[in-house]
Parts: structure tokens; C-alpha cells; sequence
């Protein structure tokens, strides 16, 4: 069963046909690490081959969603001494948000905070999201020199057209949840003490409903909206890569955990 693995920064819990994950670093906002990401790789990978899973619903402890990388952790270096960026891209964070696109089966993203950088990203990967009234979105990548990720160069694109996708990854702003619904970017925003019911109740809708259909539909989206996807997760990787490379994106980390307003170069 999916739920037998007990893990550090994630928490499982399967009810009927639903797998509800916890995202569970509530004293970082949720922020990733590497560890993180292999162990929620390692979860959506064994609930995609698990046919007691019909759904699978995506969550996160405490007052965030996911604030994205915790730079505090740091970057492995490369051999040439930059941060490694695209070494976890490659082999685990682009990897879960494919995982997660592919699996036959639907993903709801429950934004009950803030989603920020990679955590946004992964929200908008899930086929369908619903955010607390009070959560908001934010790309936040641009705002320390770096560039979209996680497939957030796909995904606003195809949910809320260029102008938005475009004003998102240069301005690094926050879209709260009512904005982002009416940008289309997601699918429903409720009321911060209607959030927990409206979630259970269509978790259970898509955990009860024909997952056969579910599986041909998501064939469907994909093939038209996300043909490129793997192409465009190894750009975004590189392009990452040489961001991460560069004196601005050192400026910006150090700017960030100073608590200053960054001086970029360019």
C-alpha cells in the first residue's frame, strides 16, 4: 500500500480512493530540499502504480502551500564551483511534475497558502486546483535572477495565455487566489472556512468518479497543451542552469537571506 513508508517532510494518508498528501516542513512554509522533492517523487510515483489510489490530492501544512526552494539549505556545487540547479531538475523535481501529469489518474492541488516558485509550479501542474481565499501565487524566481521552472513556463501559458504567463515570470508579483481565478490560472477560490469542506468534498467526487474517463482525458489534454512538455523541462533546466551561474542570482540569494532589497548587475 501506498501509505505503509512513513517519510520526514511529506505526511500520506489514504482514505477510500483518496491519497492525501501532506506537504509537512510547516516551520520552512513547506520550502523544498532535495530530500523533499525524492520523497515526494518517490510517493506519486508508487500512487501512480497503486490501483487502490483513484485520486490524489495535494496539500500542505501550516499557514503555506509550498514557498518554493529553501535557499537556506544551499546549491551543491558544479565542477566549475557554481550552484547546481540542474542536476535536482533533471533527475527528481521535473521528473515528479511529469509523474504527476502522466499518472492516469486526477491530481487536485488544495492551495491553502501561499504557492511561491517551485511550489507554484507544482500546484499548476495538478489538473485541477482550488486555493483559500487568502492563499496567493507567485513566481518568484525573477525576484532572486532566475528563470521559471517546474513547468510554470508551460503551465500559465496554457491556463492563462502569454500576457499573463509573461507578466508573472518578469515581474514577480503575487496574483492572489481571487485574481488568479479570474485569470483562469486555476479552477475555484473559496472562503478561508469553507476551504477544508469544499476540498473533501470534491476529493471525494474525483476519488468516487470514472477513472477510466479520468485517465482518457488527461491522455487527451496532454497530447494537445503539453506534447512538448519534456522538451520544454530540459530548457527550462538549462536556462536555469546558466540563471544560477550568474552574479545576479548570487546577489539575489544573498540579498534574500539579508532581508535587502537586491542590486542587480544584469
Amino acid at each position: 500500500m501506498t501509505t505503509e513508508r512513513t517519510y520526514e517532510t511529506i505526511e500520506a494518508r489514504q482514505n477510500a480512493g483518496e491519497l492525501r498528501i501532506t506537504l509537512n516542513r510547516p516551520e520552512s512554509l513547506n520550502a523544498w530540499t532535495i530530500g523533499f522533492g525524492e520523497e515526494l517523487l518517490e510517493l506519486l510515483s508508487s500512487a501512480a502504480q497503486d490501483p487502490a489510489v483513484r485520486s490524489v490530492t495535494i496539500t500542505g501544512a501550516g499557514r503555506a502551500f509550498s514557498s518554493g526552494a529553501d535557499l537556506r539549505a544551499g546549491f551543491n556545487p558544479t565542477p566549475e564551483g557554481k550552484p547546481d540547479v540542474k542536476t535536482p531538475l533533471d533527475s527528481i523535481y521535473h521528473p515528479l511534475i511529469t509523474q504527476i501529469r502522466t499518472m492516469p489518474k486526477p491530481v487536485l492541488a488544495a492551495v491553502n497558502g501561499p504557492a511561491v516558485g517551485i511550489g507554484c509550479s507544482l500546484a499548476l501542474a495538478c489538473d485541477l486546483i482550488v486555493a483559500r481565499e487568502s492563499a496567493y501565487f507567485l513566481l518568484a524566481f525573477v525576484n532572486i535572477g532566475l528563470v521559471p521552472d517546474g513547468g510554470s513556463s508551460l503551465f500559465i501559458p496554457a491556463r492563462a495565455g502569454f500576457t499573463r504567463a509573461a507578466e508573472m515570470a518578469l515581474l514577480g508579483e503575487k496574483i492572489p487566489a481571487r485574481q488568479a481565478f479570474e485569470w483562469n490560472l486555476i479552477n475555484r477560490v473559496v472562503a478561508d472556512d469553507e476551504f477544508d469542506a469544499a476540498v473533501d468534498e470534491l476529493a471525494c467526487k474525483l476519488a468516487s468518479g470514472p477513472t477510466g474517463a479520468y485517465a482518457g482525458a488527461k491522455r487527451q489534454l496532454n497530447a494537445w497543451l503539453y506534447e512538448r512538455m519534456e522538451a520544454q523541462l530540459a530548457l527550462e533546466a538549462d536556462t536555469q542552469q546558466e540563471a544560477a551561474s550568474s552574479a545576479d542570482f548570487m546577489e539575489g540569494v544573498a540579498a534574500f537571506l539579508g532581508k535587502r532589497p537586491p542590486s542587480f548587475g544584469g
